[in-house]
């Protein structure tokens, strides 16, 4: 097994190519063992004549009969798997040591822990996982041993700024996290104007590159809400140890204060190949093309606190989390549901938050105990959320 043989689970993503391109900078260091995405099949057949993978994965099953035939037509001698059991397979195989884990919400849920029940490095940018199953995840790493490196920005930011031995907040002397956030392209926007906004207008992030889902969340601040939760989970805190800061210029990416009033900022580029490579290399450094900051054309940097009026999503996530059991599935599913009848024109922005709120509060909870169990409840709140959907499509 090569210690830098490589599996990108939602490689035709935004953060799979960004993965793929730091790759490239570095033939000699990492060989791509498989990769795993929906349905795009386009992408992935490039991704394969490039990077000759082992195996490639796509979740629908005529997308991958599609890749099949046109790899072998190409002449290449990469496996096409499909479906899940695709994914579980290359995510668990003993022949990959490291696992980039970026599928997009629940869906990369079961490849991901199959990553972690098989010990490997696991660099998590799925961080649904740890929202829907926390503890079974946090569990299931510490009997595999597997090692888990936070990729999104703001957690790779916190994961930065911690001595290289933590085990806990208390013991590293750390007062609090604090977990910034762009705002979005509503932040300034009249409360009056978020119901008219559309979904192109919701996708336009002021500095982020990213896909359709990811950017309406950013422009709810639901993502930093999922954030929150995950942060919670990777550095065994409390939600009264994290605060949520806006930062328009996506420069600071988070920071820890200490006990002694020393805050640690982790500052960069906002581009997604900085965390992507910090996690590859660790616990080594790695070059990325990613440019230099300016301080000199930067100028200033803002903070204020989060208006929860303008993102109540993120108030609702920090409930989520207070509320503990299976609250943060719920709270996942009915958004995953909400935006995607906001993409599809069904609902308009503002009833986002409004069908997350609803399915909350006449959420039966229970403790998710097994992962059939997260399963149950996941399937429980998108029928809840789809139900509020289908009632104001017939207003």
């Amino acid at each position: 097994m090569g210690a830098n043989n490589l599996t990108v689970l939602g490689s035709t993503g935004s953060i799979g190519v960004s993965t793929l391109d730091v790759i490239r900078s570095h033939p000699q260091r990492f060989q791509v063992f498989a990769l795993g995405a929906n349905l795009q099949v386009d992408r992935m057949f490039e991704q394969c004549i490039e990077f000759t993978p082992q195996y490639a994965v796509l979740r629908d099953h005529a997308a991958a009969n599609t890749l099949k035939q046109r790899l072998n037509d190409a002449g290449s001698s990469t496996e096409v798997l499909a479906g899940d059991e695709g994914l579980i397979d290359i995510a668990g195989a003993t022949d990959s040591h490291t696992v980039m884990a970026a599928i997009v919400g629940s869906a990369g849920l079961d490849a991901t822990l199959s990553a972690v029940r098989a010990g490997k490095r696991v660099l998590l940018a799925n961080k649904e996982s740890l929202v829907m199953s926390g503890k079974l995840f946090t569990d299931a790493v510490n009997v595999s041993g597997a090692e888990l490196l936070p990729i999104d920005s703001e957690h790779n930011a916190i994961f930065q700024c911690l001595p290289h031995d933590f085990s806990s907040l208390s013991s590293a002397g750390i007062r609090r996290i604090l977990l910034t956030g762009s705002g979005g392209p509503f932040r300034e926007t009249p409360l009056e104007e978020l119901a008219s906004k559309t979904p192109d207008q919701a996708c336009s992030h002021p500095n982020w590159s990213m896909g359709r889902k990811i950017s309406v969340d950013s422009a709810t601040m639901m993502n930093k809400g999922l954030e929150f939760i995950e942060a919670c989970w990777l550095f065994k805190a409390q939600p009264k140890d994290i605060e949520v800061v806006i930062h328009p210029q996506s420069i600071v990416h988070s920071m820890v204060e200490y006990l002694d009033g020393s805050v640690l900022a982790q500052m960069g580029m906002p581009d997604m190949r900085t965390p992507i490579a910090n996690c590859l290399g660790w616990p080594e450094r790695i070059e990325t093309k990613v440019p230099s900051l300016d301080f000199y054309q930067l100028g200033r940097l803002d903070f204020s606190a989060p208006d929860y009026q303008r993102f109540p999503a993120l108030r609702l996530s920090m409930h989520a989390m207070e509320s503990a059991l299976d609250y943060p599935v719920a709270l996942n599913a009915a958004n995953e549901i909400a935006v995607d009848a906001f993409l599809s024109e069904t609902i308009c922005f503002t009833q986002i938050a409004e069908i997350i709120e609803e399915t909350l509060n006449n959420w039966q909870s229970s403790e998710p105990d097994s992962l059939e169990a997260v399963k149950d409840s996941d399937l429980r709140a998108r029928q809840y959320a789809a139900q509020r959907v289908n009632k104001r499509k017939l207003q």
